[in-house]
């Protein structure tokens, strides 16, 4: 039998609350607003008017629609308004205690077909639905902030839940432009499941002092695209509310990663809750604010890295390696002015990695990002060359050959050798212990990480990556020729997975555990994350880009160095690879492809 769901009662006018009720209204449904501070529901009613009126200025809407939506809102004190409602959605604190006061009063004012849905992000729907006198219509419903512009809904049973109630609510989300996900009962769902594992690592990553809050926040949006730095997006969630949130999934989950960081504790026992305080990670003009401002953390001009001026002077670079990278970085080093040297194993595999620097300028070209005669200038200054001897003058030399320890420390012994007293020698390695291509040379000193992204002429970010032998010069010239290259340097230490695939992967591998436990299926998994995340790509069609080798690699290398056993790689990630299904690059990987 179809619940119709034209009446609807929110309940707790908050941000979340205010969002689900305007996009009920202006969907055709009434909507009854309920929260016990008159505050609130005036700030809801002039928030509605606000953004109706936006969206009549935009042409999203006609003056007809927003005054008839803003009539079908009304809002009242008392939960007994709800007696006529079809769905109450709940929204109120993220508390058990909470939750279960509104939902058992509700159990006595609402008919007995109405369904009861609960907006928890992480909460179990299980103990909220046991403790109802009608289990079987309660559910989670859980949106996404803001509310109005985010298209993932989370659809999530009990085993009480009634298959009647599920399809009505699915239904609902359809019909208000929404993509619902269909999931059943565990801590964080799928989403926050996963984006809160990363964003405890990320405090954790901070807490230890690994890197500053700008460093790791400019490293997860330039390294992975991501819309927001996971401390600033702590702020914005609530530090407060993740503390809960991860609270509730540590206690099913056990995982040491769920466990909160201890920072996030302090922070929210300080009343330092995020942008709704004023002050969190970051410092805010002013309570509810997004405008970050200066504080007693934030990095002076002189901080950031001994400032200009203090590096070794550097007019040529060599590259050593033919691939992908290699090539790619020398056309970085070489738009920027620099005098190239390419090095590979042959004239042959140079030639040819020069070959591809021509056909990417070109595409720049065809694209209108550069002219002709800049095309031409840069591959004027890449030379060639057969052997690492062409490095014999320059002044930074970077490797960027296969990502295999013994081959790097072999090419730093040469190139401890060939480069002249004073050469900067840099690796590019992304996981592997910086220190130890230095300790393969007789000046460790001279020896940082330049941990460049792939596509190395588009991602703007550069991990600079400092041993405990890196002299102090050493550092300062990585940060200024990576800013000289228009890339923006954060700095790390020199442990695995630095900062970016540090959280990264982790994350990733979580999502094969989602998998592998049969909690949701690929396609949920990744449009959780792309639409409730703000993601450019979900986890596994990441992988499959990535390569699940090359991911397997870097998890076993986190997992070496950490111990923890949440960071074991998934066994669903290693039959995958054992099986040789390794991405798009073999034709199948977690999906498959067509061969080229």
């Amino acid at each position: 039998m179809d619940i119709p769901l034209s009446t609807i009662a929110v309940v707790g006018l908050g941000t979340m609350g205010t969002g689900i009720a305007e996009i009920l209204a202006v969907a055709g449904r009434e909507v009854i607003g309920i929260d016990i501070s008159d505050a609130a529901s005036r700030q809801a009613v002039a928030a509605l008017e606000a953004s109706t009126a936006r969206g009549v200025e935009r042409g999203r809407l006609t003056e007809e629609e927003r005054r008839t939506a803003l009539a079908r809102f009304r809002t009242f004190s008392d939960l007994h308004a709800a007696a006529d409602a079809e769905l109450v959605i709940e929204v109120v604190p993220e508390s058990y205690e909470a939750k279960q006061r509104v939902l058992r009063a509700l159990d006595g004012i609402v008919s007995p077909t109405a369904v009861l849905a609960t907006g928890t992000n992480a909460l179990s729907v299980t103990r909220l639905a046991a403790d109802s006198a009608h289990p079987e219509r309660v559910l989670g419903l859980h949106f996404f902030n803001p509310a109005p512009a985010m298209k993932l809904v989370e659809v999530v049973s009990s085993v009480l839940t009634s298959p009647q109630a599920v399809a009505a609510v699915t239904a609902l989300a359809r019909e208000l432009g929404k993509e619902p996900v269909a999931l059943g009962d565990r801590p964080g769902f799928v989403a926050d499941g996963l984006l809160f594992g990363y964003l405890n690592q990320a405090a954790a990553m901070y807490e230890a002092k690994y890197a500053s809050r700008e460093d790791i926040d400019a490293a997860m949006r330039l390294g992975c695209g991501l819309p927001m730095g996971p401390l600033a997006l702590l702020d914005l969630i609530g530090v407060d509310t993740a503390r809960t949130v991860l609270d509730a999934m540590h206690a099913a989950s056990h995982d040491r990663l769920h466990a909160p960081a201890p920072v996030l504790r302090q922070l929210s026992d300080a009343g330092l809750t995020g942008r709704k305080a004023g002050r969190g990670f970051y410092t805010y003009e002013a309570p509810g604010s997004g405008t970050v401002v200066p504080d007693a953390l934030t990095p002076t001009i002189t901080a950031e890295g001994a400032a200009a001026g203090s590096g070794r002077p550097v007019r040529s670079v060599g590259v050593a390696g033919s691939g992908t990278m290699a090539s790619g970085i020398a056309e970085v080093f070489a738009k920027a002015g620099y005098d190239v040297v390419l090095a590979a194993r042959n004239p042959e595999k140079a030639v040819a990695a020069v070959g591809r620097i021509a056909t990417s300028l070109a595409r720049s070209v065809d694209k209108g990002r550069l002219t002709a005669e800049a095309r031409d200038a840069t591959l004027a200054r890449i030379a060639p060359a057969g052997s690492l001897d062409a490095f014999a003058e320059v002044d930074l030399a970077v490797e960027a050959v296969a990502e295999d320890l013994e081959v790097k420390r072999q090419l730093f012994a040469a190139l401890d050798k060939i480069c002249r007293p004073g050469a900067v020698l840099a690796t590019t390695t992304s996981s592997l212990p910086v220190v130890a291509c230095a300790r393969a040379t007789s000046r460790p000193q001279d020896v940082v990480g330049m941990h460049f992204f792939n596509p190395a002429p588009a991602m703007k970010l550069v991990e600079v990556v400092r041993t405990v032998l890196t002299a102090d010069d050493v550092h300062a010239t990585a940060r200024e020729v990576s800013r000289a290259v228009r890339k923006h340097p954060v700095d790390c230490g020199d442990r695995a997975g630095f900062i970016v695939n540090a959280l990264l992967f982790p994350y990733l591998n979580n999502a094969v555990k989602m998998v592998q436990e049969h909690y949701a299926t690929l396609d949920d998994i990744d449009a959780a994350m792309k639409l409730g995340g703000g993601y450019p790509m979900g986890p596994f069609e990441l992988l499959d880009v990535v390569g699940l080798d090359v991911s397997l690699a870097i998890e076993r290398v986190l997992h070496r160095e950490f111990h923890d056993p949440g960071l074991a790689p998934a066994p669903l990630l290693e039959h995958l690879v054992a099986a040789g299904c390794l991405g798009r690059k073999t034709g199948r990987g977690f999906r498959e492809y067509a061969r080229r």
